[in-house]
């Protein structure tokens, strides 16, 4: 169990917050601190709210796409992979279907790691999980698709541009980033689902400071384009989420 630590029990956004101006604020779940037992029941939680946001549909499609043009074995790597959701989903989805995809989960944090490698070790899934902080190191190349989701939003925008321009370096041929739209309807609904879908103090904290902190789809292609991602496609995808995708030329 990792060392306990001393919750914010106010500081829990309400629902008057005026979100039209983006504000980036430090979330639990990015302390590295952030005792063990909480982390999982965090990490439940948001299993829930990715459930029901059809996140791993969203992503399958493009991915499922690129696949059968490209009549071959296929890479993917998913960034900041968390407890394995959206690598363990994807794997099920590409073995339902056939189709020659391997998936990797990559992860700052060691315990979401070691948890998402148990996990798939559990369900028989043949995905692999590992340690890399993609904001101080190179992002892997290799991979034919790299994904992120729920992640750029953490970002302030000078570091979000980084991020872009890192997963651009790595040459993937297509780069999915599935991720919040901040809105007031957006922000009014997180804070229902986090309280109707979790007891997680956690994700109560954490869900409303990341719509306040999300990019508007103007602001992220705006931001992608800055990146050196142009030519790329945004559309909204359920519930008040946004979908890129950026092909190489």
């Amino acid at each position: 169990m990792g060392e306990d630590v001393t919750l914010p029990r106010s500081g829990i956004l309400p629902p008057w917050t005026n979100v039209r101006v983006r504000c980036v604020e430090p979330e639990l779940m990015d302390r590295q601190d952030l005792d063990s037992t909480l982390r999982q029941q965090a990490l439940a939680g948001l299993r829930r709210i990715n459930v029901l946001s059809l996140t791993v549909r969203h992503l399958w499609r493009p991915i499922q796409e690129f696949a059968r043009n490209a009549n071959r074995p296929i890479r993917v790597l998913d960034l900041a992979s968390g407890g394995g959701d959206v690598v363990l989903g994807l794997s099920r989805r590409a073995r339902r279907a056939k189709l020659p995809i391997e998936v990797h989960g990559c992860d700052l944090n060691q315990e979401a790691v070691d948890q998402a490698n148990a996990r798939a070790a559990s369900l028989g899934i043949d995905a692999q999980f590992f340690v890399c902080d993609i904001v101080a190191n190179p992002v892997p190349r290799g991979y034919d698709v790299v994904t992120n989701t729920l992640f750029m939003h953490h970002f302030e925008r000078h570091d979000a541009q980084r991020v872009l321009e890192a997963i651009r370096a790595a040459q993937p041929k297509r780069v999915l980033v599935s991720d919040l739209v901040r809105s007031t309807p957006g922000f009014l609904l997180a804070h229902l689902a986090c309280y109707a879908l979790t007891r997680s103090y956690v994700v109560h904290y954490d869900g409303p400071r990341s719509v306040a902190a999300a990019f508007t789809v103007s602001e992220f292609s705006a931001l992608a384009n800055d990146a050196g991602l142009t030519n790329h496609t945004i559309r909204n995808t359920w519930p008040f989420r946004f979908l890129f995708r950026w092909d190489t030329p």
